[in-house]
């Protein structure tokens, strides 16, 4: 085992979470480190000293060379992206943007995000159109997931919304396999990556989708509150907020797509603008780091959790299947029922309540799993705390 497994990484200090907690969960809520807090901090700060100029003068330039550290950072150029509150904003501007009529559809596979599934049923809803969920494989294969997507395309189809690397089973899909393809049936693709960014290299002029879906709060460590959406320039024009304001810049520049999402009302925009420090935090060489430390811990934990009687790999089949988070399924002990939103999945109670471990259970399609996170504060103590824990509880 490399030494950081062992000990905390160095670049652990930079977090403050809680010492009586065993936090796995950063897959969800990722906390950011202290510089990116200050940071954070420190526009508030500017922000409250004087509003009036803030707001009216500078704060729309401050967002666009954010957005431009951002774009480059993801391979693109800054007059595609723009700065939202996180993926889920993100995906109701797509979903509010997209022109649908009775009978249209929208495809979705059955690994998408409960929330983002909620968003397109209620756009379906408004507009007459409906949802077609593409079953991928189980277990997962690239080319099977993009067969299995392109055989739900049909002449009504008009947008298909997929995972970059999907919540619930963990598992990195084939996104530009799947965005060639459906180039090729000319049906426009929305990614849903919140998890993707630090996680894997995101390359957004090569990816060759439409829209991309993104939150900084999680493998990057930006603050909670910060997210962006890219659009190809074909569908600029076509760009609507669900949230009507001004519509318009709010500081006299030139007019732009970004204006209908830029002013949502008065809001604080510090971890927006905190973007910037978490790429400045966020190295190539730290990023580096970051997933090979990750990886190590993670591929440890899911290896020992396989050696339960009646778990098994979900859908990740081999360790290179994954980065810095995994799923494993596990038995469906006892008076196992499954839980749901906002009712946690009971193991994940005591784990919290007996154990102060903090990870995310769930049921997906009738299986039980847990899903184990890692960050560079995590140490090998960490994942050691959480095996003996589950094998006690099981």
């Amino acid at each position: 085992m490399p030494e950081s497994v062992e000990h905390p990484h160095p670049d652990a200090r930079y977090w403050s979470l809680s010492p009586d907690c065993v936090y796995l969960n950063h897959g969800s809520f990722g906390p950011s480190p202290l510089p990116v807090r200050r940071a954070r901090e420190e526009w508030s700060e500017r922000l409250e000293r004087q509003p009036m100029r803030f707001f009216c003068r500078e704060m729309e330039e401050e967002m666009e060379r954010t957005a431009t550290q951002l774009a480059t950072f993801l391979k693109t150029q800054p007059d595609r992206i723009v700065l939202v509150d996180n993926a889920t904003v993100a995906m109701n501007i797509v979903a509010a943007s997209l022109k649908l009529e009775p009978g249209d559809e929208v495809i979705l596979t059955d690994h998408e995000y409960g929330a983002v599934r909620n968003v397109w049923q209620a756009r379906c809803a408004a507009t007459g159109a409906r949802i077609v969920t593409a079953t991928l494989p189980f277990p997962l294969s690239n080319e099977a997931t993009v067969n299995a997507i392109e055989q739900a395309i049909n002449p009504k189809t008009r947008l298909i919304v997929v995972s970059h690397v999907t919540s619930a089973t963990a598992s990195i899909l084939p996104i530009a396999d799947i965005c060639r393809m459906a180039a090729q049936r000319r049906v426009p693709v929305c990614v849903d990556g919140p998890h993707a960014l630090a996680m894997l290299d995101v390359d957004l002029g090569k990816l060759g989708c439409d829209f991309y879906c993104g939150s900084c709060h999680k493998w990057l460590s930006a603050p909670f509150g910060s997210g962006f959406l890219w659009v190809h320039p074909r569908h600029h024009a076509d760009v609507r907020s669900p949230v009507m304001s001004w519509d318009g810049s709010i500081a006299g520049r030139p007019a732009s797509w970004k204006d209908r999402t830029n002013w949502l009302g008065t809001r604080d925009p510090a971890p927006m603008l905190a973007i910037s420090a978490a790429l400045d935090f966020m190295t190539p060489d730290r990023i580096r780091a970051f997933r090979v430390h990750a990886h190590t811990l993670i591929a440890d934990a899911r290896r020992r959790l396989l050696e339960i009687p009646g778990s098994g790999p979900f859908c990740t089949a081999e360790e290179t299947d994954f980065v810095s988070m995994a799923a494993v399924e596990l038995p469906q002990t006892g008076g196992w029922k499954p839980g749901y939103h906002g009712h946690p999945d009971e193991l994940q109670i005591a784990l919290r309540d007996r154990h102060g471990i903090e990870v995310l259970m769930g049921c997906w399609k009738g299986r039980r799993f847990l899903r184990v996170s890692a960050h560079l504060y995590t140490t090998r103590q960490h994942i050691d705390l959480l095996v003996n824990a589950v094998r006690e509880l099981l």
